[in-house]
């Protein structure tokens, strides 16, 4: 029942803000235009069309919200107009109550907030679909004042969320069951990704772990600055960290009259995104400019700066593997190798021919090659490569939809950044070098090393275990000569009892046929 009157909700809603028209009057077919007037009789709508849409997904909740900024960094496949109301979505959703906020942090830590914070601005600095940021004065353990930002939950998140992949759970069956293309794109499968990745969106201190892990991990690169975590002050729904300062990625401007180096920053994006997924498979899946910007500050100038880590992607050696080997393929335009990872990883059926598959995927992706992204157009290279995959019937992979995601926003913030950027020419050079260090002597001799307290508790072992695995295999021939032995000896004795068992009907049958010689002999004395 709750799906229902979330579904009604929300066609509603779609009407409500004239939604309908901002696709059926797209349309070129007479019954759908006509469709479009019917539906919009008597309503007159003096607000703009991008600020609908973009009303209609806050009304609708943050998993409309998410699709809008995920959206708004495709401005090569939106209208301007639209794409600017959308931008308004990542970091300036309508915030809520700051007196709310403030009771979720006085209930976290158990004391009001003027004891945590030396000082806390109530004002949002920014507010997304999931939380919003204060900025505030911490107190660290040394006495030093330190300056923070504090990121409190949205409440009651929970609930519109369920609903929401409820919807999308039984949309999901509808498309299985009445989709020709339902069992190849897993639509089930999708959900449960999305599940998955929401609810722990919906754990701050989990956030808080993956920046930590990020961290880690981009440390000696001199290319991303992350947040440190104030642990002492993290709890489910509420999240103290270190501020950041810098100006937005979208403030392009700004950035070049700051000094920034805006090409290098474009292929700086590129090195960390190929970074994340394939060296380290952790890769931060948000991306979309609300939560990034570029630091200013001449010791750091031109670093990127990453906030808002709710939602990171994992990969596993074996996606790693597959993924960089089909890229670097396509880097060198090596389609037949491209179509035979596709059957080898069984993305594709194994009976599938491999000069098809090649010509198909040589027919997609040859015109885009040396282009910079301002010539590429995205939308006509996603058709034909749904196009190409249900001729050949490839198969969805949902552990990689987050991964196309955040392609998406990466691919749309380069051509803001840099519309002359060759993304061909850029991850080139990374992913030959990762594939190198994968199968050369530096993969060898790190494994050695990651082995080696292995190695070090076998090699006294050793002798010993020589010698009972040779033992073993002795006993092992002795037992086998036995046992063909006494196979033959049973196959001898079979032969001897056959014998004595043929010898005893032949003498059984002689004596019948005598006794009735005998008997057909006295008869004819008698006679």
């Amino acid at each position: 029942m709750n799906r229902f009157f979330r579904g009604v909700f929300i066609v509603w809603t779609v009407w409500r803000f004239g939604l309908h028209e901002l696709v059926l009057s797209n349309f070129k077919q007479p019954v759908l235009r006509l469709l479009s007037r019917v539906l919009s009789l008597g309503r007159v709508h003096n607000v703009p069309r991008g600020e609908r849409l973009r009303l209609a997904l806050e009304g609708l909740g943050p998993i409309f919200v998410k699709f809008g900024q995920v959206m708004s960094t495709r401005r090569d496949l939106l209208p301007e107009d639209i794409a600017e109301e959308l931008a308004k979505l990542q970091d300036r959703v309508p915030p809520f109550s700051s007196d709310i906020a403030v009771a979720t942090i006085e209930r976290a830590f158990g004391r009001s907030v003027a004891d945590v914070f030396e000082s806390f601005d109530h004002l949002p600095v920014a507010s997304a679909s999931i939380a919003q940021v204060h900025f505030a004065l911490l107190k660290n353990k040394e006495g030093e004042v330190q300056e923070v930002a504090v990121k409190v939950l949205r409440p009651n998140m929970l609930p519109v969320i369920e609903k929401d992949l409820g919807l999308m759970r039984m949309m999901a069956v509808w498309l299985e069951k009445l989709s020709a293309d339902g069992k190849r794109l897993k639509p089930r499968e999708v959900v449960a990704e999305f599940d998955k990745y929401l609810h722990d969106e919906l754990d701050l201190v989990r956030e808080a772990a993956n920046a930590a892990q990020l961290r880690r991990n981009m440390q000696g690169l001199n290319l991303v600055l992350i947040p440190e975590m104030h642990w002492d002050y993290c709890h489910p729904e509420v999240i103290v960290m270190e501020r950041m300062k810098g100006l937005p990625i979208s403030q392009v401007d700004a950035l070049r009259a700051a000094g920034v180096d805006i090409p290098k920053l474009a292929r700086d994006g590129v090195t960390l995104f190929f970074t994340q997924v394939f060296r380290d498979g952790f890769f931060h899946a948000d991306m979309h400019p609300g939560n990034i910007q570029v630091s200013v500050a001449p010791e750091t100038l031109g670093r990127y700066i990453s906030l808002d880590f709710g939602i990171v992607g994992t990969l596993t050696e074996y996606d790693k593997e597959y993924l960089a080997q089909n890229f670097t393929a396509f880097f060198r335009r090596d389609y037949k190798r491209v179509a035979e990872l596709h059957i080898e990883s069984g993305w594709v059926p194994a009976s599938t021919r491999v000069d098809e598959l090649e010509s198909a995927i040589r027919a997609v992706c040859e015109p885009y090659f040396d282009r910079p992204l301002k010539e590429i157009s995205l939308g006509m290279v996603l058709m034909r490569l749904f196009q190409t995959s249900r001729r050949f019937n490839v198969e969805i992979q949902p552990q990689l939809v987050l991964l196309q995601k955040t392609l998406l926003n990466i691919e749309g913030l380069g051509r803001q950044l840099d519309p002359e950027l060759d993304l061909w020419n850029s991850a080139k050079p990374f992913l030959e070098k990762w594939m190198v260090d994968q199968v050369g002597p530096k993969r060898f001799f790190k494994q050695l090393q990651e082995q080696a307290p292995q190695y070090a508790k076998l090699l006294p072992q050793l002798p010993r275990l020589m010698h009972d695995y040779l033992k073993q295999t002795n006993a092992t021939a002795h037992e086998r000569n036995q046992l063909a032995a006494l196979l033959a000896e049973q196959q001898r004795t079979n032969r001897l009892l056959q014998a004595i068992v043929y010898v005893v009907i032949g003498f059984v049958c002689t004596l019948i046929v005598l006794q009735a010689q005998i008997g057909r002999a006295s008869c004819r004395e008698r006679v």
